[in-house]
């Protein structure tokens, strides 16, 4: 059973990585945005089919227009997702009205809250959450206030399960709950204190209820606190940020005049990350310098930063290549460093035969000299700490990570089982042949003829059957494996009896 549900977890997975995920969280927000407006009909949300279509349209053109003007001064192109996301989500967030004095406090939120992606934008990433910001200003100055009618029975279901897919796609489904529990724990607990003071008439389950279904934190933690652009790299550091925002959340408080509104708290929380992640957050604009083809279907791309970029082998970097007409995918992508600390910067891709994303032919397209950036680096998938033994287990492209890492602890106890289609798509073999790793490469065309000396072959199929003969000693050994959905899902049965598991799964695109 656990196999199998591993597998479907998989196989979703790799369904949903078809599409960026700027576009996932625009069709879930238009979906649930189209949910809302039939159950306005019915009178059961303050939200009325004229006040919900007039109110986003206001915040569209708002956030469209300041977008189009901070592009055209950086000179980037426009994404239309981003903006449309964050309009979406001041939707849900303010109060929705046809009145023109009410209008005109929702498009001074959306104005901010496009203007803050460009003025609060250190190092080329969001310090605030643009809609959290908007939200906060209109409401800290008493032009407006908010309300998250979004958290209501009504809507609750249709946002736990849009706002799942999001972050389980982007693979932040734990600090999401970690933040929702964190504050419906904190506030059914002021609830109950309230209700004792007072001598209200309600139950622990009806003050619990309210805490799920009738308060803004579903939508918060769903669509807001996971914003990649405001949260730290680090795991540890995204708990923390999760619990602190949590429970400021679940227990608004007041400071003299200042209240703690949900908005607030979540700002306090990208401050959080902002100051735990201070050195990782830092973007770098990187020199475009060479490329070369490392086996016949993977590039390596080398770029100079213009600072050094401080990171632990095992972790990736976020670059941007802007670009017109991108396709759903954006202009961001996500890469394992292949380099050590100091070093140029080295990424790899995979290049298809067939039909290639717009930031792949972008990329391809560089000249010696173009400039990119990096919004900064991220991920845990990095070696244990003290001489724990591991296995290695890459396929294909995801051997790029354990390339930095072998390279940075050659004495470290290490198997690399590395599966690839063929002999010749063995990336960076002589680099991984340097560090002295035992090394078993898995291919139909293996054998001792055509890998390094010293490494073992192995032509039949990878499985969870055979990969404890292969590797005697799985018990003692802290596994990671990098490669694509459905390699983990077959793998995950056999993994389980490694000390421990980490993964680094990858889609495609």
């Amino acid at each position: 059973m656990r196999a199998l549900l591993a597998s479907v977890r998989t196989r979703i997975l790799a369904v949903l990585g078809r599409v960026g995920m700027y576009r996932l969280v625009l069709l879930a927000l238009i979906l649930l945005t189209a949910i809302a407006f039939a159950v306005s009909f019915t009178g059961r949300v303050v939200a009325t089919p004229a006040s919900l279509a007039l109110s986003a349209l206001v915040l569209l053109v708002s956030v469209g227009v300041v977008d189009v003007i901070g592009h055209a001064i950086i000179r980037r192109p426009l994404r239309l997702e981003s903006g449309a996301i964050t309009a979406l989500i001041l939707l849900f967030v303010l109060f929705p009205t046809t009145d023109p004095a009410g209008l005109a406090v929702l498009a001074l939120a959306g104005a901010a809250a496009s203007a803050s992606k460009f003025v609060l934008a250190p190092w080329g990433r969001h310090l605030l959450n643009p809609a959290a910001f908007g939200a906060a200003l209109v409401t800290v100055t008493g032009l407006g206030s908010s309300m998250w009618w979004v958290g209501t029975p009504q809507l609750a279901i249709a946002v736990l399960v849009l706002g799942l897919i999001v972050v389980w796609r982007a693979e932040k489904l734990r600090i999401a709950l970690l933040f929702i529990v964190v504050a419906i724990v904190v506030g059914s607990v002021r609830g109950l204190i309230t209700a004792a003071q007072f001598g209200l008439a309600q139950t622990p389950s009806q003050i619990i209820w309210t805490a799920v279904a009738s308060s803004p934190v579903l939508f918060a933690g769903l669509f807001m606190i996971t914003e990649p652009l405001t949260l730290p790299s680090r795991r540890r550091d995204q708990i923390i940020v999760a619990v602190v925002a949590g429970a400021l959340a679940g227990w608004p408080f007041a400071l003299g005049s200042f209240v703690m509104f949900p908005e607030v708290a979540i700002l306090v929380g990208n401050l959080l990350a902002f100051a735990l992640a201070f050195r990782a957050r830092r973007g770098v604009r990187l020199t475009f310098a060479s490329r070369r083809r490392v086996t016949p279907s993977i590039e390596e791309v080398v770029l100079h930063p213009s600072t050094p970029i401080s990171f632990v082998p095992g972790q990736y970097l976020e670059l941007e290549v802007p670009h017109r007409r991108s396709d759903a995918r954006g202009t961001r992508r996500e890469f394992s460093i292949v380099s050590l600390p100091g070093e140029d910067v080295r990424i790899a891709y995979r290049v298809p035969d067939g039909r290639q994303s717009s930031f792949k032919r972008t990329l391809g397209a560089l000249d010696a000299g173009a400039r990119v950036a990096t919004t900064g680096v991220h991920g845990d998938f990095t070696l244990p700490a003290g001489d724990t033994p591991v296995l290695l287990v890459a396929a294909g492209i995801g051997v790029t990570p354990f390339v930095s890492q072998l390279r940075s602890e050659p004495r470290r106890d290490a198997v690399l089982l590395y599966v690839v289609s063929s002999v010749s798509e063995l990336a960076y073999a002589e680099e991984l042949a340097a560090t002295g790793a035992r090394v078993i490469v898995v291919a139909r065309d293996a054998s001792t003829g055509t890998v390094p000396a010293g490494w073992e072959t192995v032509t039949e199929r990878l499985t969870a059957a055979s990969l404890p003969a292969l590797v005697s000693d799985l018990g003692l050994r802290h596994a990671m494996i990098s490669g694509p959905p459905r390699l983990i899902a077959e793998l995950a049965p056999a993994l389980s009896d490694a000390r421990s598991v980490r993964t680094d799964a990858f889609a495609g695109y």
